[in-house]
């Protein structure tokens, strides 16, 4: 099983989100060949897990069905930019601005659990952002689409009230787009 774990968002959010991809999308008309994440499979990972044996699902999805003891938060998103920071980019993603900071620690929470039921995680240090785009070929010219969404500009905010961890099926969908199934939810329940 592929897995991760991620933030969602709520439809609000997701329309605002939707409406910076289409921007972008629009700047990107002139010949960039970029696949753009369906607005309804938007969504802020946290940890992915890889591929998983179907003997350690149970544990894993077990840990993630555990409540977390953090206080429910906002995250704002903001800004633009592309990975890897220099020459053709490989994705286009938006950053974010509030709440950035507990994100980091629900992070390392969600990361701890998936190391305690033994699953190796990359040593890359967590980046906090939405990947909205990837590009099928690039040239360092491609940068230019990051100027579209200025880091000044909050483009949605959104309340982290879980984590959710979720089966990844590659090219499982009807456009050949991946398919999510949510597993379980670790609710954040301490109060303020």
């Amino acid at each position: 099983m592929r897995l991760f774990v991620a933030v969602d968002m709520d439809a609000h959010t997701r329309e605002a989100l939707a409406g910076a991809q289409r921007r972008l999308r629009d700047r990107a008309s002139g010949g960039s060949v970029i696949r753009w994440v369906r607005p309804e499979q938007l969504h802020l990972t946290l940890v992915f897990l890889g591929e998983i044996p179907e003997s350690l699902a149970n544990a894993v999805i077990g840990r993630y069905a555990e409540p977390v003891g953090l206080s429910p938060f906002t995250v704002s998103f903001r800004g633009a930019g592309a990975f890897p920071s220099r020459g053709a980019p490989r994705a286009l993603w938006i950053g974010l601005g509030e709440g950035e900071r507990q994100l980091l620690v629900l992070q390392q929470v969600m990361a701890d659990r998936a190391r305690s039921v033994g699953i190796q995680l990359e040593a890359r240090a967590f980046s906090p952002h939405l990947t909205v785009g990837r590009w099928k070929e690039s040239r360092p010219s491609d940068r230019r689409l990051v100027g579209e969404v200025t880091a000044d500009e909050t483009i949605a905010r959104t309340r982290v009230e879980r984590a959710t961890l979720y089966h990844s099926r590659l090219g499982a969908s009807s456009t050949g787009g991946p398919t999510y199934t949510p597993l379980a939810h670790a609710t954040l329940t301490a109060s303020r």
